[in-house]
């Protein structure tokens, strides 16, 4: 038995006695690029897991160059401080003569001048997962950490675990950890960590990203229908999780929420053990005793205490899981709960900007109503008083919440809050009309919940109408996976120049 690995007194402890000698003993160092593939190109690299690779790449040696539609911060500026240089925009231009390989992102298309330049001179085009299946995560033990919400969350928990206990773990994640500096390392470790997408890989490879991540342990948070630009029903995306459970070894896990219908579902044939994790009495491993704090939460897992600095039920759910696969990788709970209780969050979830004159400003990446309803309610129970409002902003901007098919359940997660501004659908007209979220309707359905809602046609005018709703005590809640403008500093500003006027 590997010498990490404690005598086994929990199942997830006899898994991971049965899986630790395996893996590490047939641990391969990562594959060194030839001279020829030194240079690498990146199209679309401000996307945060093409960022973070790009930037880790970099770290390791080799030469990156990179373009985007959208450079803005923090990718941006993690990228730039890093030296690696951006061009804005798609040109071909952009195309280095001396580029080895080109890492094509998923939200790049035919049509795209970069693209076309590439087919044109037959260069080499991979998709970043193949990048890194074929050169880092072969050999290693790979933690894959998916769901509809809380990857981002879950995996920088279990990073950080893995990282206070010594493990030394490469990782993706795609955002910005706190707790690091910047969301993708790697190390020479036998742990890999890494936020499993269920979006397509490449426009030249449709399937999910993390089929190509060659899983040892999964965490399975939620699955709920999203992405409906690529998945036609719940059901695709199902056949999808069942297919990344397939290549799970048979001395591997599965941690899957156990409260989930679609999870259980998804998980009922699979091949590897299956850990299930929630609150209800059925689960393997049961989540008990939770007490929401001002800025933190305590909860007990199986008999031992932990304590988060994180708010809402949704992030008791994912330390739990990144609890559970801590424990898969032999570490013991008090040395979790050490690292749990120092664990300092991820950039634009429920991330407090500012506050002047008693109005808080937060930034939250939500763009799923699933998303929006429970960070407004943890925000509510964390910020406001007696008296105190929620005031919600929201931008529909990815490619499922353009479209109707939340057109309601959008509306039932805003009412959360007390006040609603809306921002115009974000490229409109890439949305055919018949399938476009309909924003009369949502303007009138919010209503009838009795809340207050506007439509405000740019950033100036919802900072505008904001600026004259709010009031001390009250809190600004920004819903965008996008830049929004720069709105949050905006809102600021503009609460420092009212304040100073009064």
């Amino acid at each position: 038995m590997n010498a990490m690995h404690k005598p086994p007194d929990s199942p997830i402890l006899q898994l991971a006695s049965a899986a630790g000698q395996d893996y590490a003993t047939g641990l391969l160092e990562p594959e060194i690029m030839s001279e020829k593939q030194n240079h690498f190109h990146f199209i679309g690299i401000c996307g945060t897991a093409m960022g973070a690779v790009a930037a880790a790449m970099k770290e390791k040696g080799f030469k990156i160059t990179g373009s985007d539609s959208a450079v803005y911060p923090p990718i941006s500026t993690f990228l730039e401080n890093r030296g690696i240089r951006l061009e804005r925009g798609y040109r071909a231009g952009n195309i280095p003569e001396e580029a080895d390989v080109i890492v094509v992102g998923n939200a790049i298309s035919r049509g795209n001048e970069e693209v076309e330049e590439v087919l044109n001179r037959k260069l080499r085009y991979v998709s970043m997962p193949e990048v890194l299946k074929e050169h880092f995560l072969r050999g290693r033990r790979n933690f894959v950490v998916t769901g509809t919400h809380g990857k981002t969350t879950t995996t920088s928990l279990l990073t950080w675990i893995l990282h206070k206990g010594g493990k030394e773990p490469s990782y993706l994640i795609g955002g910005v950890p706190r707790n690091f500096d910047g969301g993708a390392k790697f190390t020479d470790g036998e742990f890999f960590v890494l936020e499993g997408d269920e979006y397509d890989t490449a426009f030249f490879d449709k399937r999910s990203k993390f089929l190509h991540y060659l899983p040892e342990a999964v965490i399975i948070n939620n699955i709920e229908f999203d992405h409906a630009d690529i998945f036609e029903n719940l059901e695709a995306i199902k056949k999808s999780f069942r297919l990344m459970l397939r290549l799970v070894p048979r001395n591997g896990v599965i941690f899957a929420n156990g409260d989930d219908p679609n999870c259980l579902d998804v998980v009922a044939n699979a091949p590897a053990p299956v850990v299930r994790v929630g609150f209800g009495p059925d689960n393997d491993r049961r989540i008990t005793d939770v007490v929401y704090g001002e800025d933190s939460t305590e909860f007990t897992l199986n008999a031992h205490h932990y304590t988060v600095p994180l708010n809402g039920e949704y992030n008791v759910r994912n330390a739990a899981m990144a609890v559970c696969n801590a424990e898969f990788a032999g570490m013991p709970p008090d040395r979790i709960a050490e690292a749990l209780a120092a664990f300092k969050g991820v950039a634009r979830r429920q991330d407090l900007r500012g506050e002047v004159n008693g109005v808080k400003v937060v930034d939250d990446f939500g763009h799923h109503p699933t998303a929006i309803r429970e960070t407004a309610i943890a925000l509510k129970r964390r910020y406001l008083g007696e008296g105190g409002r929620m005031l919600a902003i929201f931008e529909p901007r990815s490619n499922t919440t353009r479209r109707k098919v939340f057109q309601n359940e959008l509306a039932l997660a805003l009412g959360a809050s007390e006040m609603v501004i809306l921002a115009p659908v974000a490229d409109p007209h890439k949305i055919p009309e018949d399938d476009r979220l309909d924003m009369d309707q949502l303007l009138d359905t919010v209503r009838t919940m009795g809340r207050s809602v506007w439509l405000e046609e740019d950033v100036d005018k919802i900072v505008a109408r904001a600026i004259s709703l709010v009031q001390p005590g009250d809190c600004i809640v920004v819903f965008s996976n996008g830049g929004f403008g720069g709105i949050h500093d905006k809102l600021l500003e503009a609460l420092k120049s009212l304040q100073a006027a009064a």
